[in-house]
Formats: structure tokens, C-alpha cells, sequence
């Protein structure tokens, strides 16, 4: 139960809204739907090539606050309230346009058109080879060289019984990245009272794999407090995929039991962290694996009380640590981040899936469509 939070007028809070986020102001203001609800649209900043990025913040009736931008359908800000109703922003972000650009380690980003990693950039579908950008190592990573974190979407603020939110749209052209097929895909980000929820579609003319994600760094006590080693986690799953050195799965679906990987019970992040040498990246089967909506997570920050359940269609979440952050010039607000100082929990399919004939198919074929949600739930206690 979230305590001693002041119903917002979204009208009389605009400026706090947008300036919060950095990029610049002076945007259309609020819409508000009488509930309490609002949303505000401003000019966050411009793209290397002259294009205009906006910022949409979305207000509910308790005064959660989040922030998008439609440079890489990116999640800038979430604002939310402790156990005596304090608020702070919990994901780690950029300042400017610039920051997403060329610092950002995926901030808030929309990964795709396959999130996580496929081995050295190859797989085969229907008889054919193809070769995708290779940009992590060996391997392809979250789309490859520009994926779907560094192009501009078309973006459209609503209103709906649920809430408010942004649909975000993008066509990612047959040939991109050395994917095949015309893939239109929609990422809609929707506000309710106390949760916001995610949800993915996706068609193709041709034969294609997809994987897409939201790559967020959470950190539950406030995007610039340190390191996240004292939350608490609790996964529901039994198994997780084993990976090789280059952090491709092996095939093999290991039981978590007796290692430090198993969170079936709540421990802190950092509790066993020696153990995995500094670094969790490493993706989990989920329990649920049907497909419905289902409870993979719930964390918890023991100084403020804030709590956040991820819910998800998905068949696996993957665990990461942020041990690769190194954000030193355009952190909001100042910030500067390292290593470990926030962690991300990416609902998707396996990495590597494209080669892995064991592993919960993800191509998408003409005639289908590609349908996922991820639901991120926030109280305090």
C-alpha cells in the first residue's frame, strides 16, 4: 500500500514535469482527462541530424511520473513514491539527445529487432544465411551497430480508461541490420494508477526473428544513490542457460539450485555477487512459460521501502548489473554512473534463440503477429 501521496493536478505541475527530465521546455502542456491524469509534450532536444526529439511525461492520479522520449522509444524518467510518500526518479538515464546517442550503455531503450545476443552475427531461417552487424565481441547485441535503441520512432500520446500513454511506432526496412523483411513493430507505453505496462506487437512480410525489450536500470532508491547490491530479489524460476565466455547460452536449461543464481527466495543482489565474478548477466526461465501474464520478479529496496513486481508474457527475463556502466558526462542531473549502480531485468526470449532449435521459437512469419507484454507494478511498504 503506498502511503502519504497527494493526488497531483496535472495541469499545475507541467514545468516540474519537463524540466525534470532534462532536454529543453516549452512544449503543448497538459491534456488532462478530469481523473487527475495527465499528459504533458515538450522538445527534449534535437538528433545529430536536425530532427526534432519530444518528450511525452505522463501523470497519474497518485503521482507516479514517467517520462518518454521517441528517440529510441526510450524510457527517460520514472518517478515514483517511497513508504512516507517522498518521490524520486528510479531509472538511470541522459540529460540530452546526445547522451542517448553516444554515452548511453541503453538507457530506458526499446531493444530490437532482437534484443540480447545471436552468435557471431549468423543464423539460418528456411534454407537461407544471414550475417548481421557484429557489435559486441564476436557477437551481435541488441540489434546490432544502430538496433532500435538510436533511430526515431513516431510517438502518440492517449488517454484510455486504463491510463494515459504513448504508442510509439517504427517500420525497420527489409536488409536492416541484415535482418530480413519489412517489419512494422509498435511499442505502447501505458500509465495506470500504479503500474506501468509495456506491450510489444510486431508483423513482417518475410520470415524474421524478433526479440524486443525494454532495457531500463533500475535502481530503487533513487537513480543517483550508489550501488544496487543491498536490493532485494526474488525471480521466479527454476532454471536459467548456462553461457560460454562470450555470454552465449550453451543449450543447456540448468537448474538454479545450489548456485548464485538462485533467487527463488528473496536475497540481496549483492549477497553472492563474489561469486559470479562481480557480474550478473545471465538469462532466466520463467515458471510461468505459457505465455499468459504472469509474476517473474519482485524487488525490493530496504531504506526506502519501494517495491517494484515485474509481470511478464515472456519466457525469460534476463538479469544484469549494469557491471558495464560507465556514464560520465551527460548523466541527468549531473549524475555519474558505474559499475553496478543500477540493474536491469529484460523480459524476452532466450539469447541466441535463432540457433538454438531447444530453446522457445522467436520468428515471426508473414501472416503472424508478433504479440508480448511486460508489466512493471510499484508500491512501497
Amino acid at each position: 500500500m503506498i502511503r502519504g501521496i497527494a493526488r497531483w493536478v496535472a495541469v499545475g505541475i507541467v514545468a516540474s514535469l519537463v524540466t525534470g527530465c532534462g532536454g529543453e521546455t516549452g512544449g503543448s502542456g497538459t491534456v488532462n482527462d478530469g481523473s487527475g491524469r495527465g499528459i504533458a509534450e515538450s522538445k527534449f532536444g534535437e538528433t545529430s541530424d536536425d530532427r526534432d526529439v519530444t518528450l511525452w511525461t505522463l501523470v497519474n492520479a497518485n503521482g507516479l511520473r514517467a517520462s518518454l522520449i521517441d528517440y529510441g522509444a526510450i524510457l527517460v524518467s520514472l518517478e515514483t513514491p517511497d513508504r512516507d510518500g517522498n518521490m524520486a526518479d528510479i531509472v538511470l538515464g541522459c540529460r540530452d539527445v546526445e547522451g542517448y546517442a553516444e554515452e548511453s550503455p541503453y538507457f530506458g531503450s526499446t531493444a530490437g529487432r532482437y534484443a540480447n545476443r545471436i552468435a557471431l552475427g549468423k543464423f539460418s531461417l528456411d534454407g537461407e544465411d544471414y550475417a548481421l552487424a557484429v557489435n559486441n565481441g564476436p557477437n551481435h547485441l541488441h540489434g546490432g551497430v544502430v538496433g532500435y535503441s538510436k533511430v526515431m520512432w513516431t510517438g502518440e500520446s492517449f488517454h484510455s480508461a486504463g491510463g494515459v500513454g504513448v504508442k510509439f511506432s517504427y517500420l525497420s526496412k527489409d536488409g536492416e541490420e541484415g535482418y530480413p523483411g519489412n517489419m512494422t513493430c509498435a511499442v505502447t507505453y501505458t500509465l495506470t494508477d500504479d503500474e506501468l505496462r509495456i506491450e510489444y506487437e510486431a508483423t513482417t512480410d518475410k520470415p524474421t526473428p524478433v526479440n524486443l525489450t525494454n532495457h531500463s536500470y533500475f535502481n530503487l532508491a533513487g537513480h543517483d544513490s550508489g550501488t544496487i547490491f543491498d536490493h532485494e530479489l526474488t525471480l521466479h524460476a527454476d532454471r536459467y542457460t548456462p553461457v560460454d565466455d562470450t555470454l552465449i547460452p550453451t543449450g543447456e536449461l540448468a537448474t538454479v539450485d545450489g548456485t548464485a543464481y538462485d533467487f527463488r527466495t528473496p536475497a540481496a543482489i549483492g549477497g553472492r555477487i563474489d561469486q559470479v565474478d562481480g557480474l550478473y548477466d545471465i538469462n532466466y526461465v520463467l515458471n510461468s512459460g505459457d505465455g499468459s501474464l504472469a509474476l517473474a520478479g519482485r524487488v525490493t529496496e530496504p531504506t526506502t521501502g519501494r517495491v517494484m513486481k515485474v509481470l511478464t508474457t515472456q519466457p525469460g527475463v534476463q538479469l544484469y548489473t549494469g557491471y558495464w556502466a560507465n556514464v560520465k558526462e551527460h548523466g541527468k542531473g549531473g549524475s555519474v554512473y558505474g559499475a553496478s549502480t543500477g540493474f536491469c531485468l529484460e523480459t524476452q526470449h532466450f539469447p541466441d534463440s535463432p540457433n538454438q532449435p531447444g530453446f522457445p521459437s522467436a520468428i515471426l512469419r508473414p501472416g503472424e503477429k508478433f504479440r508480448e507484454t511486460t508489466v512493471y507494478r510499484f508500491s512501497a511498504e
